[in-house]
């Protein structure tokens, strides 16, 4: 007997923890068991292929709805080649309203509804009897909790939910870290959640469990000792238990091995005084934190009981960035009850003063399940009929204003969660009335010109940013100098480019200087500007800077870079005046 756990994930660098916690846990039957991920990037006829290739005598798929609808596909064609296997989902994609779903396909023989590691075993089992001919295959498999199945005369069966199990009963899944080899490595030491968040499905679990410790940190120190370059947590609020976060967050400051970084998902406002602390101490990248606001507008927060105190959120989030040392990214989401569109405008700008390294800005998703989806009719939304079941209209927000939210958020993308454009960013927002109103009106050019949906390269993306100044802004000339040496320091402040903006000046005028106080010129880089980007006024950004006649020279050194957002080192150089008079005479 063979069983294949067939996984499409979002993205190549992603696994499925979901499949290899499944396996885990029917050791029993772990060589019968075959792992396999692809991607929704790769197409429906490679990944089918390849499944068939594995010849397989039962296949598990795992939903969610970034996958569904090519799963639907992908099921219905290999079922018309090979109808004597049976077809099993799994996830929260199929784990509710499932008896619709198995009516609509026929060919699926059922569903494991929640948590899966028990159900599969036992479903395993019985396959095991079924095909040694000990057992009648509808009586013995009623008897499996939590799973809905086609009945052989027609019609469908559910049968006792399964009751929620210790999650230190599971085996660790990870016994070599090669599979994962460049891609993102999963890890939970909790499930459920304390909150009851209206869009999310977390709150449906409310069996909070958590791992036991001492396997944690055993698990942990693999990761560790094999140099994984992240450990992505899934727990849901990393830090509702404070010894549960703190023995974990200890243990990893204590055995850092200077190359792995950890990410969690918190609740900020949680966070104590001695737990800010202990973060404090962290080596600058070895973790980051990801923080849900999803909005600041008071009756919102209420309506989709959000447990949330802001003024403390927003003091956590300072004090984390005034540390310097962790990554900090957080959410956003558009079309929530009771927030209008200047509401969102109001939560947005609130949110980016708190200066995150990242400002991931989402739009509501409902979910089948949730209380949202349950009150979807009495709040007005109109959402796809189709995962991601995104909303596109809501009683407070039309179609019209989440299209320009739209807009903004793909620029937010661009040129503020990329990281790139920092330095430019900070002296655009000068000419605007809010963070919001600069992002919309980046995105409201970028349609007027054609330029959504254009692959463009950083150097085009500064340009752009160059014409809109000009046409939209109507800047000066000495702002537009300001700019184009701006978003010359934010290109090399990532990269030595091998091209040069066309409104910078030739490098050979200062070849001598960089021979001289560029060590390595691969890995350094020296550029002069009339504007001093280092300087404390800059950093505090008061007002516009002032043309200086005699340039700062700054060296950007590629080897040494910042571990929150890789930008290299950029430090002003004291040019002596005898290299510059042999550059004059060569």
């Amino acid at each position: 007997m063979k069983i294949l756990l067939a996984a499409i994930n979002a993205k190549y660098i992603h696994s499925n923890l979901a499949v290899y916690s499944l396996r885990a846990y029917a050791n029993e039957f772990a060589k019968q068991i075959e792992i396999a991920e692809f991607s929704i990037n790769q197409p429906k006829e490679e990944i089918l292929e390849q499944i068939y290739k594995k010849r397989a005598d039962i296949l598990c798929f795992s939903c969610y709805i970034w996958n569904l609808e090519l799963i639907e596909d992908i099921m219905y064609d290999f079922h018309q080649l090979c109808p004597q296997v049976p077809i099993w989902l799994g996830g929260p994609e199929v784990s509710y309203e499932t008896e619709a779903f198995l009516q609509k396909h026929p060919e699926a023989a059922g569903v494991m509804v929640g948590e899966g590691e028990e159900t599969f075993l036992m479903l395993c089992r019985y396959y095991q009897k079924r095909q040694s001919g000990f057992c009648q295959a509808e009586e013995e498999l009623a008897q499996i909790d939590g799973i809905v199945f086609q009945r052989n005369g027609g019609g469908l069966l559910r049968t006792k939910p399964r009751l929620p199990m210790e999650l230190s009963r599971i085996p660790f899944y990870c016994q070599q870290t090669e599979i994962f080899a460049n891609r993102i490595i999963y890890y939970e030491s909790s499930r459920g959640c304390p909150f009851s968040c209206s869009y999310c499905l977390s709150s449906v679990d409310r069996a909070l469990r958590f791992r036991e410790i001492g396997l944690v940190k055993k698990e942990l120190s693999f990761f560790l000792e094999q140099k994984v370059r992240q450990v992505k947590f899934v727990d849901r609020t990393f830090n509702c238990s404070h010894s549960h976060a703190q023995e974990i967050w200890r243990f990893i400051r204590d055995h850092d091995n200077g190359i792995t970084n950890f990410h969690f998902e918190i609740s900020a406002d949680l966070l104590t005084e001695e737990e800010l602390l202990l973060l404090s101490q962290m080596r600058p990248g070895l973790i980051q934190l990801e923080i849900g606001v999803q909005s600041t507008n008071e009756p919102t927060i209420r309506a989709i009981h959000r447990s949330m105190q802001l003024e403390r959120l927003k003091e956590v989030v300072v004090k984390i960035r005034q540390g310097g040392n962790i990554h900090q990214h957080l959410d956003l989401i558009a079309g929530l009850p009771y927030e209008d569109y200047p509401a969102f405008r109001r939560s947005f700008n609130e949110i980016y003063a708190l200066r995150p390294e990242q400002l991931q800005l989402g739009f509501l998703k409902v979910l089948k399940g949730s209380y949202l989806y349950e009150h979807s009719g009495e709040y007005e939304m109109i959402y796809h009929k189709k995962p991601p079941y995104e909303v596109l209209a809501t009683k407070w927000m039309s179609y019209e204003e989440l299209l320009l939210i739209r807009q903004a958020e793909e620029m937010l993308e661009v040129y503020y969660n990329s990281g790139q454009y920092a330095v430019t960013m900070q002296w655009m927002e000068k000419l605007f009335s809010d963070a919001y109103a600069m992002y919309q009106a980046l995105g409201a050019f970028y349609e007027k010109n054609g330029y959504f949906g254009m692959s463009h390269s950083r150097l085009r993306r500064c340009e752009i940013l160059l014409e809109f100044l000009k046409s939209e802004r109507g800047i000066s000339q000495k702002q537009q100098t300001l700019f184009e040496e701006a978003l010359t320091f934010d290109l090399y402040l990532r990269e030595n480019c091998k091209s040069r903006p066309a409104w910078a000046p030739s490098a050979s005028e200062w070849k001598m200087q960089t021979k001289k106080y560029c060590r390595n010129r691969t890995q350094q880089h020296l550029e002069p500007f009339h504007y001093d980007f280092l300087s404390e006024e800059a950093q505090q950004g008061s007002g516009f800077l002032e043309y200086r006649k005699e340039p700062v020279w700054i060296r950007f050194d590629y080897e040494e870079r910042n571990p929150l957002n890789r930008r290299a080192k950029a430090e002003r150089i004291s040019v002596c005046e005898d290299a510059e008079e042999k550059s004059r005479e060569g």
